[in-house]
């Protein structure tokens, strides 16, 4: 096994941010700093990370969180601001991770696990996992801007596509739903500040499958075994 996906698999992170911990040389393979994220693990090897020994978690847990405001989707943050291992650290003792992110300020769902494989199939656009997001803007969303919503515009990095964009029924036209798989950074919100708009709340309200039923905002639930199966067979 690579030492990236070993990290992966003991909790720490996903495998994509293994790949950065292990160059920054935060791991050390028997005593001594391994910067390559391809060193195959052997049998009797020693791994650390933070001055502490890793090992392969063997249950696999999976958490599905209605993500609260004003927390991070991260494991840790240097500034003391809650992140959303805060909120299960008193009921969940194996070392898990946050799949993809939200932003600070961004609400839905969240999945939470320590199963590397998982999470790298989730987070990469090619999958296709679907997520929608239930938008409300500052003030009604104009019929030319969203046609160019659906048609795609272009950003500083490139062409922002969504799957699909609809006004939220019996709503204000200031409510939207998207549906993407895109993994850009701040996808949504750059869109609409591109378009001179102001996103006042964002919220994930569906992801592969998954919905926030029975979930209330800043709680989170096991995932039951027949959903784990759905996520690991999504496309």
């Amino acid at each position: 096994m690579r030492l990236n996906k070993y990290i992966a698999h003991a909790g720490i992170c996903s495998r994509r941010k293994a790949v950065d911990l292990v160059k920054e040389g935060l791991v050390k393979v028997n005593g001594q700093v391994e910067k390559n994220p391809a060193y195959e693990i052997q049998a009797k090897d020693q791994i650390e990370y933070e001055g502490k020994r890793i090992t392969i978690e063997k249950k696999k847990v999976y958490i599905l969180m209605n993500k609260p405001k004003n927390t991070l989707t991260t494991v840790t943050d240097d500034r003391g601001r809650r992140t959303v291992l805060d909120i299960i650290s008193k009921k969940v003792k194996q070392r898990v991770y946050p799949v993809g992110r939200l932003d600070r300020n961004t609400t839905g769902l969240l999945l939470l696990t320590n199963d590397g494989d998982l999470a790298k199939k989730l987070m990469h656009p090619s999958h296709g996992v679907k997520k929608i997001y239930h938008i409300v803007l500052d003030r009604s969303l104009t019929p030319a801007d969203y046609d160019h919503i659906q048609r795609g515009l272009e950003l500083e990095d490139g062409l922002a596509e969504v799957d699909s964009i609809k006004y939220v029924p019996n709503a204000p036209k200031a409510e939207v739903l998207i549906e993407l798989h895109s993994g850009k950074n701040r996808i949504i919100r750059r869109i609409f500040e591109h378009l001179d708009y102001t996103v006042n709340r964002l919220d994930r309200i569906y992801l592969g499958g998954l919905t926030k039923k029975d979930i209330p905002r800043g709680w989170f639930r096991d995932l039951k075994d027949k959903e784990v199966i759905m996520l690991k067979h999504f496309s």
